[in-house]
């Protein structure tokens, strides 16, 4: 008779969250130094983009060029015409994705492990699956947040960011063949834990990704942005998108991680890093080395459970 037990397919999942998705980098080394290796990885937007660089085996490079990179490495990524597709320069973002992500003849079906990008028909709202293909394209299709990046056509269809539908995609994940899953929720704390005027008073002290922007696309854009964004007014019209965003996120997520939860669900709190501040990248990896080891013991005992 054999006794011997059966490894279960472990899945990773990471979700969206823009800028604080650098935590799911010290996620996923802490997971690796305890042995954890996960079978199959499943992302959303930010975490489609760091699952495809780890199983592309390019994690560490970009965890370097993210700790080296200042404010004005992440503005170089916003296109000054500002064009009716978005704002974010699409030619850098690819040179960005090819060089630090995933080369551009990088296939999903070749991954050592198996992988899923999850991303929005714009037309219907259908969750889209990305499981064969170009690497590359489908994380660049998951994380096409509108009105930042440019929708990505893909079989005649237009695709935006996956957050709006599936921000962790656990079910995607199961879908996928994991028994025990670990999913990463970046936005559990984002909703209303900032002080609008703690960021409004840091203005003078710091040039903000508004400011930086305003500079630099005033003359082409001057009825985009609100020239005032005071603390007894009404939101600017940035604060307004990114809170909006936050909210659908949270709403959103709680909802689908209650019709399909994790078996252990890992959340980093990083409610002090806004959207599009890419550059605490430090911060937020600390952040997430801390909850996964917080977490291990917990996975460890789902793991031995399944």
């Amino acid at each position: 008779m054999n006794n011997s037990k059966v490894k279960p397919k472990i899945g990773l999942v990471l979700g969206s969250g823009a800028s604080r998705g650098w935590s799911h980098i010290g996620i996923i080394k802490t997971l690796l130094r305890e042995g954890i290796e996960p079978d199959i990885i499943c992302g959303t937007s930010v975490g489609a983009m760091i699952g495809a660089s780890y199983l592309a085996g390019n994690l560490q490079k970009l965890e370097d060029w993210v700790l080296a990179s200042t404010r004005t490495d992440v503005y170089k990524f916003f296109n000054v015409k500002f064009s009716q597709a978005g704002f974010v320069d699409s030619d850098r973002m690819s040179r960005f994705l090819y060089n630090y992500v995933a080369g551009e003849d990088v296939l999903i079906e070749e991954l050592p492990k198996r992988y899923a990008a999850v991303a929005t028909n714009l037309e219907n709202g259908r969750e889209i699956w990305f499981q064969n293909g170009g690497l590359a394209d489908a994380v660049r299709a998951s994380m096409a947040m509108p009105g930042l990046f440019p929708a990505v056509r893909n079989e005649h269809r237009w695709l935006v960011d996956g957050g709006l539908v599936n921000p962790v995609p656990v079910t995607t994940c199961r879908a996928l063949g994991a028994d025990a899953v670990i999913a990463v929720n970046l936005n559990s704390d984002i909703v209303g834990k900032r002080s609008n005027k703690n960021n409004d008073r840091e203005i003078p002290a710091k040039k903000s990704m508004l400011q930086s922007i305003k500079q630099t696309t005033r003359e082409y854009s001057n009825s985009f942005f609100s020239e005032r964004d005071k603390e007894e007014g009404a939101p600017g019209t940035f604060t307004a998108i990114t809170q909006s965003i936050n909210i659908f996120q949270d709403r959103i997520t709680r909802s689908r991680l209650a019709g399909d939860p994790a078996e252990v669900l890992i959340l980093p709190r990083l409610s002090h890093i806004g959207l599009l501040e890419f550059h605490k990248a430090a911060e937020a990896i600390e952040e997430g080395e801390n909850c996964a080891n917080k977490a291990l013991g917990d996975i460890h005992r789902a793991l031995e459970r399944v």
